[in-house]
């Protein structure tokens, strides 16, 4: 356990706090993303960067990456006093500029898509009729 960091204890704690499930911390500790000490009685024990930790994997595999990705970033993200490591590799480097540029692509293509309902939207508004039923539920 790191200098400062709070035992929370019990998995369900921590998943809770970190709003994931138990099942989803076994699995990063499974793939080496998250540890957890184990006390005598045996049960998994997190400390309060757990939370942290997990919310930053969770934002990592939303973003796309695979978790041997995941496993290599990590201890590159932040150092002792909270700041970006300069630990990665070159390797590690050019996977990354690769990941950000999907995500950048990603990320164009969110844009594109949300400007096109947009404007559908607003076409659609000015045309269309007040409808005061679930269009979902309508028989064609």
């Amino acid at each position: 356990m790191h200098h400062g960091d709070r035992r929370l204890g019990a998995a369900a704690r921590c998943a809770r706090r970190a709003g994931v499930s138990e099942r989803s911390l076994r699995c990063y500790g499974r793939e080496d993303l998250l540890s957890a000490e184990r006390p005598p009685g045996g049960h998994r024990e997190y400390t309060s960067a757990a939370v942290d930790r997990v919310r930053r994997i969770q934002e990592l595999y939303a973003a796309g990456l695979c978790g041997s990705k995941i496993a290599k970033l990590l201890p590159c993200m932040r150092d002792s006093a909270g700041g970006p490591s300069e630990t990665a590799d070159t390797l590690l480097v050019s996977e990354l500029t690769v990941e950000r540029d999907r995500i950048d692509r990603v990320i164009g293509d969110l844009r594109r898509s949300r400007t096109l309902l947009d404007a559908v939207i607003t076409a659609a508004s000015r045309t269309a009729p007040s409808r005061t039923a679930d269009p979902i539920r309508q028989t064609p």
